[in-house]
């Protein structure tokens, strides 16, 4: 049992040795799923849906064409032999008033930068997603692993408990309890088999594979290296640069500021241009040329309403991106003084922690099975280590859940932390594995339970 705590000790120490093929694996799932995507296809659809209004908006309104006969009386027709008598061509173009057009094209050209920038937002949202899936199956089978390791702990502690037992050394409670804590693992297995399909199903959905196709991971969570934290000025730099909501808000400013341009130019008539042919047989033709220009003459209940309107909306807009702005900037910073804490945290646990916790429950074993301590004793120091093995799995990937939100420049706020405990469930656990401190067994075991399960793989 010693040499086992030794092992499995040392295989915690020793993170980030295999980050390269990490990225090589992770990096094909996001080649994949940018492939067949249906979101980031829709959004790229109303891209080009959107650049195809562009010429439509700088077009000018189609002609008119109007045929038509005038004659002198009922009994018969007169084109030829009456000089008020003729057939009508006629072609009518309406123009704008000149700048109206370019204003219409560059509202519509902003639109469609307005539907590159919600593109970008769907990448950054499914290259996210990917990456959550992703840590959530190596989360997921890290506590699959550490339930195997637990197994074989709880199988030696339940061996050395029936030697004990059987030398009459110890109760028979020592041995039901070493075979009561075993036996609840299998329920914890079926829970992190039907999390392990489920974190299965979100990777292969994404790129469109069978949902219950495998997807290999390379490297364990522990491999995975801590995330880099930035210093502020060149985070925030960042984020704004990079962030869809910024430039949508800035863009519809843009865009609101040429609507009031464009509803300043709407108190200037339109007009249109008439030009027609009367041919009248064997009579000299006439011939017609026209302008017709519309009159605004209810300016201060339409135009200059719309000019107020669009201004308005202007200045939302405006006040809009300052909230966006500063919004990102508070996630920023939750986020940047978040991942330095986990990173402190993570560090702490692999230079102290994992080896005092390991330390603590050889000692406790060691004097158990010479009989020292109470078997109560050995399960605490048992529980305690498992415990410390799992909030760490945890804390790992609560880091690495920060980083992708932060390269996501995603704008919901961050969970609090708990102070370095209870985030990760712990495989198998019970809350009543200690005597002697059951109120600390059950607030490590319940709210690590509680802390991945509840908050998912659905980003910070």
């Amino acid at each position: 049992m010693v040499r086992y705590f030794i092992l499995i000790t040392a295989l915690a120490m020793t993170p980030g040795s295999g980050a390269h093929a990490q990225d090589a694996a992770l990096q094909k799932l996001l080649d994949e799923a940018a492939a067949a995507s249906a979101e980031v296809a829709q959004a790229r659809a109303a891209v080009a849906a959107e650049r195809a209004r562009i010429p439509q908006a700088g077009a000018l309104p189609d002609p008119s064409l109007t045929l038509g006969i005038q004659n002198d009386g009922f009994t018969r027709i007169n084109i030829g032999t009456a000089e008020t008598s003729f057939f009508n061509i006629m072609l009518t173009q309406p123009l704008f008033w000149p700048g109206k057009r370019g204003l219409r094209e560059r509202i519509a050209t902003i639109e469609g930068r307005r539907a590159e920038a919600r593109l970008a937002r769907a990448v950054l949202d499914l290259e996210g997603q990917v990456r959550r899936g992703y840590l959530g199956l190596l989360l997921v089978r890290g506590q699959i692993e550490l339930l195997a390791e637990q197994e074989q702990l709880w199988t030696q502690a339940e061996e050395t408990a029936r030697s004990r037992y059987e030398a009459g050394q110890a109760p028979q409670s020592d041995l039901l309890r070493a075979q009561l804590e075993r036996a609840r693992l299998q329920q914890r297995r079926w829970a992190l088999d039907a999390e392990l399909s489920t974190r299965l199903a979100e990777l292969n959905r994404l790129r469109e594979h069978a949902l219950d196709e495998a997807v290999q991971t390379p490297v364990q969570l522990a491999d995975v290296p801590d995330p880099l934290v930035l210093p502020e000025a060149d985070a925030q730099k960042d984020a704004e640069e990079r962030s869809p909501e910024i430039l949508l808000s800035q863009l519809s400013v843009d865009q609101a500021g040429r609507r009031v341009d464009l509803a300043k130019k709407e108190r200037l008539p339109d007009f249109a241009v008439t030009a027609a042919v009367m041919p009248r047989g064997g009579l000299e033709p006439m011939w017609l040329l026209s302008i017709s220009v519309g009159l605004p003459i209810f300016q201060g209940r339409k135009q200059e309403r719309a000019v107020d309107e669009n201004e308005q909306r202007r200045i939302g807009e405006e006040q809009g991106t300052q909230a966006i702005k500063q919004v990102l900037r508070l996630r920023t910073r939750e986020r940047l003084s978040t991942l330095s804490a986990l990173n402190r945290t993570n560090q702490q646990y692999r230079s102290q922690i994992l080896i005092l916790s390991a330390a603590a429950a050889r000692s406790t074993l060691s004097q158990y099975e010479v009989g020292r301590v109470p078997f109560a004793s050995a399960l605490e120091a048992l529980v305690g280590y498992v415990g410390d093995r799992g909030t760490y799995l945890g804390s790992l990937a609560d880091a690495q859940l920060v980083a992708i939100a932060q390269r996501e420049v995603s704008l919901d706020p961050v969970p609090s932390l708990s102070g370095g405990g209870a985030m990760a469930p712990v495989p198998g656990v019970s809350s009543t594995a200690s005597s002697s401190s059951p109120a600390a067994a059950r607030s490590r075991t319940a709210g690590a339970e509680a802390s991945t399960s509840s908050r998912g793989m659905n980003g910070m």
